[in-house]
């Protein structure tokens, strides 16, 4: 009843930006938080970003703070990721999700609902 579609990866130099986007359908009232995952060749899947869906702070894995932004767009059901500074090692596919109410959302625990992701390759 929740689906999530990611646009916007792509190939980039190292130092240079992309913009993903996130688009929810379906019973968007039953999300609580939008997060941010990645999943890098040979890696585990990890917590990016999330955002609480009402507002409020917003928060990020140590690797990308201060290089990324989370954002919302709540009259579009959106939310997006804009990536500044790429790194070689932000190479990954990157997978938006959202989740209901609950504890340790801004973790990144309890995240329900899954995009099938989008690839983005950043060059050194």
């Amino acid at each position: 009843q929740v689906q999530l579609v990611e646009s916007g990866g792509g190939l980039v130099q190292a130092g240079g930006s992309l913009r993903l986007s996130c688009a929810v359908s379906g019973r968007t009232t039953s999300t609580y938080a939008r997060g941010w995952f990645r999943q890098g060749p040979g890696k585990e899947r990890e917590f990016v970003a999330a955002i609480k869906w009402s507002g409020g702070p917003t928060y990020y894995a140590d690797s990308v703070k201060g290089r990324f932004t989370i954002s919302r767009d709540n009259a579009k059901n959106t939310v997006a990721l804009q990536m500044n500074s790429l790194k070689p090692e932000d190479t990954a596919v990157y997978y938006c999700a959202a989740r209901g109410p609950g504890p340790d959302w801004d973790r990144g625990f309890g995240y329900d609902y899954w995009g099938q992701g989008t690839q983005v390759t950043v060059s050194s």
